[in-house]
């Protein structure tokens, strides 16, 4: 399973959720957004020829991270570019997000190892703006169904 999560027809995040699953290559992610996120699945003996990446002149606007959960629970909240609290996920082991427009906090549920990717370098305190976000009694996490 993989969800968007949209906010007035903007795309904030996509999830794909640890029991995702669908053979061959499927690209989650819309092309126009600076970091593209695929989910792969290929049989034993798949070959994947051998390449190099051309150099491609892209445009970043906005920092994109991508958060892969190892190990531990993560609650996700999602706020829009005004600052305005939405809604939240859980995030577990083997669950994906790429985080895409508007704020986000979180708050660890269980102890997490998890990998970050994002257009680099990180520039401190000028790559962000911080402000205060919601407490746990305040989020709210719908019940999803295929978890």
């Amino acid at each position: 399973m993989f969800e968007n999560i949209v906010y007035q027809n903007q795309l904030l995040a996509l999830i794909i959720y640890h029991n995702f699953e669908k053979s061959g290559i499927h690209f989650l992610t819309p092309n126009e957004l600076s970091q593209q996120l695929a989910y792969m699945r290929h049989p034993t003996g798949k070959i994947i020829q051998p390449h190099v990446h051309n150099p491609v002149p892209r445009q970043v606007q906005y920092t994109q991270e991508v958060l892969f959960i190892k190990k531990g629970k993560l609650r996700v909240d999602f706020y829009n570019n005004q600052q305005k609290y939405l809604e939240s996920r859980i995030l577990g082991a083997g669950d994906v997000i790429l985080l895409v427009t508007g704020g986000h906090g979180f708050e660890v549920i269980e102890e997490i190892e998890m990998i970050e990717v994002k257009q680099g370098p990180y520039v401190g305190e000028q790559d962000k703006t911080r402000f205060n976000g919601i407490t746990g009694e305040q989020a709210k996490v719908p019940q999803l169904s295929n978890l």
